[in-house]
Order: C-alpha cells, then structure tokens, then sequence
C-alpha cells in the first residue's frame, strides 16, 4: 500500500499503435487496411509516421493518412505483449 505523500515511478510504454506498425513493418507482414468509407488496400508497411503509414504492393506504393483508417488486419497472428507481460498476469 502507497503512503501519503510516496512518489510512485509510472512506467512509460510506447503507444499500442507504434508498437503494432513496428511491428508489421520490420517484420514484413502483409496486411489489409480497411479505410472508413469501406475501401480495402494490400499490402506491406514500410514506413509510418505521426500522420501516415506508406503502403508498399508489388512496384507501386501510397501514402494513407491515418485519420482514414479504419482497421488494420495483418495476414498473421501478431502479439504485443512480450513473454514477461505473460507471466505477470
């Protein structure tokens, strides 16, 4: 139990999203991206920044903005959380 007045150390973690793109793009998954007026694009993650993530299929390749995105689906299973988060229920 805390004390009044202990400081308590807060663990900063990289965002969910970060992670999740990181993820796919080092590791070359494929993915579908759902826009929200219902448009589906393929493809890899290259890159990704605050505002947009590119897109790579085959030759060609494009920017998606990420206030359009609706649902990112990787073609494999991803997990986020490493082994020790795991163990520690």
């Amino acid at each position: 139990m805390l004390e009044r007045g202990s400081k308590v150390t807060a663990q900063r973690l990289p965002p969910i999203q970060d992670t999740f793109l990181k993820h796919l793009s080092e590791n070359n998954v494929d993915v579908t991206i759902f826009l929200g007026n219902g448009i589906r694009l393929q493809g890899r993650i290259e890159r990704f920044d605050n505002f947009t993530v590119l897109l790579v299929r085959g030759n060609s390749s494009q920017v998606v903005y990420k206030h359009a995105i609706s649902t990112i689906l990787p073609a494999e299973p991803v997990e986020l959380l490493g082994p020790s988060a795991d163990a520690n229920g």
